[in-house]
């Protein structure tokens, strides 16, 4: 039997391998997805947003009945493997879209992106409950800085190959990406094999003695939990809203095409790549929550600064900056949700958190679309932009509020003491 010490490292090798696999599949499909929505399938604005926000409404009813099938799990690491197996195969449809006639693809393409977060949602909820179980709390800043860290370096390299295989083709040529779709889906095989290798701590059988309800408003009883969410939920519907502005800014008004894609999304790891480790010393010393503020700060210039020009290289030089504040945001937020929920029900707080989220993901994009659509892309940018930095006066409330209930702790226990 390993060492409690050794299986960790092992788990630790394991998760690292996964969540490159899992990077680059990223890479290959969905960071090209509006790319390949407008230049081959003609798609619309409201379209784009669609690319964004539709997974995000499916994924919603996925993780309304992923919660209940957590909350039933004695162990998680085959279901998130079948999971992640069913999603991996929509590859294969997104693939064959061209073969269609050309009146339906644009909505068979959206229709197969969207219903593709269904198993993926379930992947992604039972990966995070996994992971909690899987990596002691005091490893995990170290771990998912350096994770982080290397998904973010392979999935840099990846991007700016394909963009220059993207190159060798016309804009509107759908072979390229009918190959690259393919080879995400034998990406995908290689990530099931390694997060199959995981092993899973085994837990005690609990009896339950009545039914989990769907969705438990039990826990936003636990005031930090509750309080984080209203901040996170707050700053996700800033941040995704101009998800879709941003590839239509680049694709529409600078005319980018598919190597200056790569070279956008290669900027932005570059930015990860050299900050990571920092946001991990940092939310250390001084707390995942504190350092949101400045996270939400630094994410609040990108949309404002992206659009003073159309000039690609400026954009490429914005994209660096944005990712050094990228890398903040997917450490903290996860790591401060680990922080607020307790070991008994964390599945259950996962759960509610992703469903309320997907709510915010299939609103935020089409908000921001709308906003196009009535204004300009500047005005809906710069909006975004705002809500963004006011988002920083929602976590600073929150610091302030674990700062004083922690301190409370203190003192009982040395009064009890």
């Amino acid at each position: 039997m390993q060492e409690p010490e050794q299986l960790n490292l092992e788990n630790e090798k394991l998760s690292i391998r996964n969540g490159i696999f899992t990077t680059v599949i990223q890479n290959i499909s969905s960071n090209y997805f509006p790319l390949f929505a407008i230049s081959v399938l003609g798609a619309s604005n409201y379209q784009v947003g669609l690319i964004s926000s539709l997974p995000q409404f499916i994924g919603m009813f996925a993780m309304i009945i992923g919660s209940v099938i957590m909350n039933r799990l004695q162990e998680k690491k085959i279901f998130t493997v079948y999971s992640f197996l069913i999603a991996r195969l929509f590859l294969v449809g997104i693939a064959l879209v061209i073969f269609i006639p050309e009146t339906y693809q644009s909505i068979v393409f959206i229709l197969l992106v969207g219903l593709m977060n269904f198993p993926f949602s379930f992947a992604n909820l039972s990966w995070q409950a996994l992971i909690g179980d899987i990596i002691p709390e005091n490893r995990r800043n170290t771990f998912f800085s350096s994770r982080n860290r290397m998904m973010t370096l392979i999935g840099m390299i990846s991007t700016f190959f394909i963009g220059l295989f993207l190159q060798f083709f016309e804009a509107s040529n759908p072979i390229p990406y009918v190959l690259l779709y393919l080879l995400a889906f034998g990406c995908g095989l290689v990530e099931i094999y390694y997060l199959k290798k995981h092993k899973e701590p085994k837990k005690e059988v609990i009896k339950i003695k009545k039914a989990t309800p769907l969705i438990s408003f039990s826990v936003f009883k636990y005031k930090p939990f509750l309080y984080f969410i209203l901040c996170a939920l707050f700053f996700n519907f800033a941040w995704q809203m101009c998800w879709s502005l941003f590839s239509i800014y680049q694709i529409k008004y600078a005319h980018a095409t598919g190597l200056w894609i790569s070279l956008f999304a290669v900027a932005n790891s570059i930015g990860q790549i050299v900050s990571f480790k920092w946001w991990g010393k940092m939310a250390e010393k001084h707390s995942h929550a504190k350092m949101l503020i400045l996270v939400s700060i630094g994410m609040a210039m990108a949309p404002t600064v992206t659009i003073l020009s159309t000039n690609l290289i400026f954009i490429v030089i914005t994209n660096i900056f944005a990712g050094l504040f990228v890398s903040g945001t997917v450490l903290l937020l996860f790591n401060q949700l680990l922080d607020v929920t307790r070991d008994d029900n964390r599945s259950q707080c996962i759960s509610n958190y992703n469903i309320l989220l997907a709510l915010i993901a299939f609103c935020a994009p089409q908000f921001g679309v709308y906003l196009l659509e009535t204004t300009n892309i500047y005005t809906a940018m710069n909006i975004s932009g705002f809500l963004r930095a006011f988002s920083g006066v929602f976590f600073f409330f929150f610091y302030i509020y674990l700062k004083r209930r922690n301190g409370l702790s203190v003192k009982r226990k040395f009064a009890k003491a």
